[in-house]
C-alpha cells in the first residue's frame, strides 16, 4: 500500500495583505502537521494549484519558507491564481517539469501508481485553459502506459458543483475535449482537481472526478440561483476547517480520503480483539 496527499488552492500571500497572509499561512501549516502525522506517511504530496494568491516572486518565496520543513517530496500543479514563469524561477526542476510546449505537464510513476499532472492555467483569466494541444498531450501520456493505475490531476474541475459563480459552463468546449481523452481508460482510477474550496465528486467520460477542499478558506456550499450580475450579500467563503485528500492504492485498487486538518481528542483506544460476530 502506498498513500500520496493532494494539497490544493494555498492561496499564500504576503504581508502586503496582512489578514490573508496569516491565516492562509496557518492553515496551511495546520494540513502539512496533519498529513505528517499520517499513518503511514504518505510518500508524496501533490500540490494542485492555486498555490499563491497573485502568481507575485515574493509569494512563492513565501510559500518556500513555509515548506522548508517538510520532508515529503511535494509535486506541484498550476492554478489560476498562479504565474508560471515567477513559479517555475522558484519550483521549476524535477518536481515541477514542463513539457515541449512550456507547460507544467508530466508524469510521476510511483509503486502501483502512475500520477499524471495536466497544466490548466490560461494566464490572466480564472477558467481552464485545456485546449486541443493539452488534450494531445494527456492522450499521448495516457496511451503510454494502459496498465498502471493512474490518476490525472488537474486544477480546474470539468463537471459541476452547484454553486454557479465557481463553476464552468456545462457546454463549454474544454469539458467535451477532456471527456473524449478519459473516455474508455480501464487503468484510469480517477482525476483529481481543486479551484473550488470544496470536496464534491462527480463523473466525466466514465471517470470519477474528484475535488479536494482548499488549505485556505473554503467556498459556501449554497446552492440556490444566483444572478452573476446583481450581487445579493449572500456568504460565499467561510472559514471552515482546512482540509486535504489521501490517495491510497492498494493492489491495483485506489481509493480517496476527504481530510479535514485539526487538532481533536481520541475517543476510542483498541484495547480488546474486534469481533465480527
Amino acid at each position: 500500500m502506498l498513500t500520496i496527499a493532494q494539497i490544493t488552492d494555498l492561496h499564500v500571500t504576503t504581508t502586503a495583505d496582512p489578514l490573508n497572509q496569516m491565516r492562509n499561512e496557518q492553515r496551511l501549516r495546520q494540513v502539512l502537521r496533519a498529513i505528517h502525522e499520517l499513518k503511514p506517511r504518505p510518500v508524496a504530496i501533490i500540490a494542485s494549484g492555486d498555490l499563491v494568491d497573485h502568481g507575485e516572486p515574493a509569494e512563492y518565496e513565501a510559500l518556500k519558507a513555509i515548506l522548508a520543513d517538510t520532508d515529503i517530496p511535494i509535486y506541484y500543479a498550476v492554478g489560476n491564481h498562479d504565474r508560471r514563469a515567477p513559479f517555475l524561477e522558484a519550483f521549476g526542476g524535477p518536481f515541477a517539469p514542463v513539457d515541449e510546449n512550456g507547460l507544467v505537464q508530466y508524469a510521476v510513476v510511483f509503486e502501483g501508481l502512475r500520477m499524471v499532472v495536466c497544466d490548466t492555467l490560461e494566464e490572466g483569466r480564472d477558467r481552464s485553459g485545456f485546449d486541443q494541444v493539452r488534450a494531445a498531450w494527456l492522450n499521448r501520456t495516457l496511451d503510454a502506459d494502459r496498465t498502471t493505475p493512474t490518476i490525472v490531476v488537474m486544477h480546474h474541475p470539468p463537471i459541476l458543483s452547484g454553486v454557479r459563480w465557481m463553476d464552468p459552463e456545462p457546454d463549454a468546449p474544454w469539458i467535451g475535449l477532456l471527456a473524449e481523452v478519459l473516455r474508455g481508460r480501464e487503468n484510469l482510477r480517477g482525476v483529481l482537481c481543486g479551484h473550488v474550496h470544496r470536496a464534491f465528486q462527480g463523473m466525466l467520460g466514465g471517470q470519477l472526478i474528484a475535488t479536494a477542499p482548499a488549505s485556505s478558506i473554503q467556498v459556501t456550499l449554497n446552492l440556490t440561483p444566483v444572478d452573476m450580475e446583481r450581487p445579493d450579500g449572500r456568504e460565499i467563503l467561510t472559514a471552515e476547517p482546512p482540509g486535504y485528500v489521501l490517495v491510497m492504492a492498494d493492489e491495483g485498487r485506489v481509493t480517496t480520503h476527504v481530510c479535514v486538518a485539526g487538532e481533536f481528542e481520541p475517543a476510542v483506544a483498541y484495547t480488546r480483539p474486534f469481533g465480527f460476530t
